[in-house]
C-alpha cells in the first residue's frame, strides 16, 4: 500500500517536523519513504510545504501531484491544494485558522480546530501534532503507541521538556 501526503501552511506552524515524523515512522517500521521539502523565501511566516510518501513497494519518485491526504495548516494551502487531491483522499483542515469548507464530493475533508485546542491546553505551537493524532485516528496509516515512541525518540534530550506536550497533542488530536 501507498499514501502520498502533502503538508502546507506557513512557516512555523511545524509542516515539516509534521512531514519528517510521517516520513520517520514509515522508515523506522521497515517502509519505502520519501521526503521532500519546500520553503518559501522568507521562512518563518513565509509558504511551507512538504510532500511525503509512505509505502509497501518501492517509491519511483519523490514528487507528489494528487496526494492521497493533505493537511491544510492555513487557507492559501487549502485553496492552492484542495483541488489536486485524490478522489477518494481526505483533506485535514485545520478550522481555527480555515472557515472555509470544500465542496468536493468526491473527498473526506476532516475538520479540527487545531490551533484552538493547542491554545486552550496551553499548548500554543503544537496545532500541526494535534493534527497528527487525528490523521492517526482516521487512516490507521501507524500504530498510535508505535506512533507515540517514536516522536518521542526524535525529541532531543536537550528538549525533553516538550515530551509531555508532543503527547498530550497527540492524545487531543486523536481524541477529537
Amino acid at each position: 500500500m501507498t499514501t502520498t501526503m502533502i503538508f502546507a501552511g506557513s512557516g512555523g506552524q511545524g509542516i515539516q517536523f509534521s512531514g519528517k515524523q510521517m516520513a520517520k515512522t514509515g522508515m523506522y517500521m521497515d517502509k519505502n519513504v520519501t521526503f521532500l521539502p519546500s520553503y518559501g523565501p522568507e521562512m518563518r511566516g513565509g509558504t511551507s510545504n512538504c510532500t511525503v510518501i509512505v509505502s509497501d513497494e518501492e517509491i519511483g519518485s519523490p514528487s507528489v501531484s494528487n496526494p492521497d491526504l493533505l493537511i491544510a495548516m492555513n487557507l492559501p494551502s487549502f485553496d492552492k491544494f484542495e483541488p489536486a487531491v485524490k478522489a477518494g483522499g481526505t483533506i485535514f483542515c485545520d478550522s481555527t485558522l480555515i472557515d472555509k469548507k470544500s465542496a468536493r464530493e468526491d473527498i473526506k475533508a476532516v475538520y479540527i480546530p487545531a490551533t484552538g485546542l493547542a491554545n486552550e491546553n496551553g499548548l500554543a505551537g503544537f496545532a500541526n501534532v494535534i493534527i497528527l493524532g487525528k490523521i492517526l485516528k482516521e487512516t490507521c496509516i501507524f500504530d498510535y503507541e508505535a506512533f507515540t515512541n517514536f516522536l518521542v525518540s526524535s525529541i532531543p534530550a536537550t528538549k525533553a521538556a516538550l515530551i509531555e506536550k508532543n503527547k498530550k497533542a497527540l492524545e487531543l488530536g486523536y481524541n477529537y
